[in-house]
């Protein structure tokens, strides 16, 4: 039959394309870089001196060989930049890298490509005659949005001659921890950009001989604070003699970010006398707090000081008013003060 052999030869091309396809598809399937599946690590102390040593890490596709890039970085693990010529698989810390972290870079290749993955910074580097730390520091004070924290020194051996602290803002487990700009003495005040995060503090100590830092234990998730409103019903009719007390505001004051208010009171009666103070400030939600004192005699002199929510600390004029409400609920006139935040 003349169409049969024309039919055989296209069944034939037909047959041979069908697998020329299979096997560039299977080829092209093949042909992956390599994926990191577990990141690099190192291993080692972080101190001058001492060598650190990367491992790989866990990679798909195959790597026939790898690479290393050592990189120094800020305390807290960011702005990381490459170390000229520390491209071998140990690095030993110079003086340079001295309260830097570092962390290395693996490059994995294969007949593929390649791909790069990062390990996570180390510890803090400790210069090699720096104080070692025996006792961690520690935070102490409540995890709550207006409140004040302190961190201790911690122990260490040789005793320090002085003292650094930068407090660090991490993710809710404690992971992620990075610099808090400016928060650089022993106490912090809590702030509502610190809602849903913990909070450490990095602790240098320094000796004639070296320095070494160490990060403290990290707080609770901070909670935002709740202002609970009462209300109460008093009397309408007054006690017989008794007098609003007074309140005058003497000075009002700022030390980094705590507000210190010194105020006098006077009432005709002695005990215990509740002083309401309120933060102000243009265009801003008004927040109040209240205070408590003993009244011993006719009139006592107080001091009293707060962190600001983190709103009426910028710029600008911040205005604080103070009233005293005796036992009775007899209420005072208003004192008030200003003082510009820069």
């Amino acid at each position: 039959m003349p169409g049969e052999p024309r039919r055989r030869w296209r069944a034939a091309v037909a047959g041979a394309l069908t697998v020329g396809a299979v096997g560039v598809f299977a080829s092209a399937a093949a042909a992956a870089p390599p994926q990191n599946t577990a990141v690099p690590a190192t291993s080692g102390t972080a101190k001058e001196g001492s060598a650190v040593t990367a491992s790989t890490g866990t990679w798909s596709g195959s790597p026939t060989s790898f690479d290393y890039r050592w990189q120094r970085c800020a305390s807290d693990g960011t702005g990381c930049g490459d170390i000229t010529s520390a491209t071998d698989k140990t690095y030993t810390p110079v003086s340079g890298d001295v309260l830097h972290t570092l962390r290395v870079v693996v490059t994995a290749t294969n007949a593929d490509g390649k791909a790069a993955a990062s390990s996570e910074p180390t510890d803090v580097v400790a210069s090699k005659n720096g104080p070692a730390s025996t006792v961690k520091p520690a935070v102490t004070g409540q995890a709550l949005v207006g409140e004040q924290l302190t961190v201790s020194n911690g122990s260490w051996s040789p005793a320090p001659t002085s003292f650094a602290r930068q407090w660090q803002r991490c993710d809710a487990d404690g992971t992620g921890c990075l610099t808090i700009d400016g928060a650089t003495g022993r106490s912090y005040g809590v702030r509502s950009a610190d809602v849903g995060h913990r909070l450490r503090a990095l602790v240098t100590a320094r000796t004639t001989s070296g320095s070494a830092a160490v990060v403290s234990s990290a707080t609770g998730v901070v909670q935002g604070q709740t202002t609970t409103v009462t209300t109460t019903t008093t009397s309408t009719t007054p006690v017989p003699g008794n007098k609003a007390p007074a309140i005058r505001l003497m000075s009002l004051r700022r030390i980094g970010a705590r507000v210190y208010a010194r105020f006098r009171v006077c009432d005709d009666r002695t005990g215990r006398v509740t002083v309401i103070e309120r933060d102000n400030k243009a265009r801003t939600l008004s927040y109040q707090r209240r205070f408590a004192v003993a009244l011993r005699g006719a009139c006592g002199t107080y001091s009293r000081s707060w962190v600001p929510a983190a709103r009426f600390r910028g710029q600008g004029r911040y205005a604080v008013t103070l009233r005293a409400v005796d036992k009775s609920g007899r209420l005072s006139r208003l004192a008030s003060r200003s003082l510009f935040m820069r």
